[in-house]
């Protein structure tokens, strides 16, 4: 017997791939317990759709056409108070998984995880559980015990901004251009490049630009 459509756990799909919403769209909406109630790629639009919906769950993806998943979970948590948040995206979790936590959502899955997997993860966060992968927890669990080598630096040592500072130089663009995407002036942008490069160890811009389209490339 169907599930009223009243009783299912209402969501909504933040992602700016349509194909990609389309077949999460086509997951859920196969699940008896899950209905789909809008969605959207934007994050000038996210805040306005969920408020709108009043969805259980929104699914978040960290890359959006005008700006960062990271960003919005924090604007959702201040202006949407006790709405439950997964992240849905292809990038490392190792990297973005405690980052997304931190901002307000309660899980993160990847786009490569099996079609299970998903599933487990909307409905742990739906419940109100925090889902992050067996090997994110022990990570976590072990607080990065990991010891680097004095001197050494590391990606993960960028602020939130700085990182997506970081991913905007990697897909090839200007300052001014990236200014532009997150609404910063072009003073701003040049002190993050300044400190990314300060905390990366890179000597010179070229080399900021061909570190950053490496890590950029190696994330696709």
């Amino acid at each position: 017997m169907a599930v009223p459509q009243s009783t299912r756990s209402r969501i909504v799909l933040v992602d700016d791939h349509p194909v990609a919403r389309a077949g999460l769209r086509r997951l859920i909406e196969e699940e008896p317990d899950l209905t789909v109630c809008a969605e959207t790629g934007s994050v000038r639009d996210a805040v306005a759709v969920i408020e709108d919906a009043s969805p259980d769950l929104a699914i978040i993806d960290l890359s959006l056409e005008d700006g960062s998943g990271i960003e919005l979970i924090k604007r959702l948590k201040t202006h949407v108070p006790g709405l439950k948040m997964l992240v849905f995206s292809m990038h490392d979790e190792a990297l973005f998984a405690e980052r997304a936590v931190n901002a307000g959502a309660l899980g993160y899955a990847n786009k490569h995880q099996r079609i299970e997997q998903i599933l487990d993860a909307i409905r742990t966060v739906l419940g109100g559980r925090v889902y992050l992968s067996e090997t994110m927890v022990e990570r976590l669990v072990n607080g990065f015990a990991k010891k680097k080598d004095a001197g050494s630096s590391s990606i993960e040592d960028l602020s939130d901004r700085e990182l997506e500072v970081f991913g905007l130089i990697g897909q090839g663009l200007s300052t001014s251009q990236i200014a532009t995407r997150l609404h910063l002036s072009v003073k701003t942008v040049e002190t993050h490049r300044d400190k990314i490069k300060r905390k990366l160890q890179l000597a010179s811009g070229g080399e900021l630009v061909r570190h950053a389209v490496e890590w950029q490339m190696s994330q696709a």
